[in-house]
């Protein structure tokens, strides 16, 4: 009565179902992947909408201790999935380390990070898509008003992102 135990497939085999069904593998970084390990292919809608599409990207003054930045961290990952993934860019000088995507919404972390996204990115991106603003994170981490504020603006940010089709 007993059952043949399942046979494991072969791994382009389980590679292409597995694509069929719109899973991606995830496969541990290795220097060199072991010999005989297939390595997943992405999918090619996934390629397509690598840059489009952003939900929610977050900005940051430079140089935010491990606190400040484990704080926000859990406050992102509480905000939901689409908050907890959201890129997270840092402004150093008024100047923005990397370019801004064009995104649903921003939150943005103090005036000067406020202005520097104001600068870079196009009038019609920040019409279109919702700028929040919240203190900087070394406020957040030590009073309770920044902290009551963080809140409510994630709050009204994953309500906008949900409403938005996120």
């Amino acid at each position: 009565m007993n059952a043949a135990p399942h046979q494991p497939a072969e791994a382009s085999r389980r590679a292409r179902a597995l694509r069929a069904l719109g899973v991606t593998p995830w496969v541990r970084r290795a220097a060199n992947p072991p010999a005989g390990v297939a390595q997943p292919e992405p999918a090619p809608d996934m390629l397509a909408g690598a840059g489009a599409g952003v939900d929610c990207v977050v900005i940051l003054p430079a140089g935010c201790g491990t606190r400040e930045l484990d704080l926000l961290g859990r406050a992102l990952s509480a905000g939901g999935a689409s908050l907890a993934r959201a890129a997270r860019i840092a402004v150093s000088d008024g100047q923005l380390a990397a370019n801004v995507p064009e995104a649903r919404a921003y939150l943005v972390f103090g005036e000067a990070q406020a202005h520097a996204l104001g600068r870079d990115l196009p009038a019609a991106a920040l019409h279109r898509a919702q700028i929040v603003l919240a203190d900087e994170p070394a406020l957040v981490l030590t009073r309770a008003d920044a902290k009551r504020r963080l809140w409510n603006a994630l709050r009204g940010l994953r309500r906008a992102l949900a409403t938005a089709g996120g």
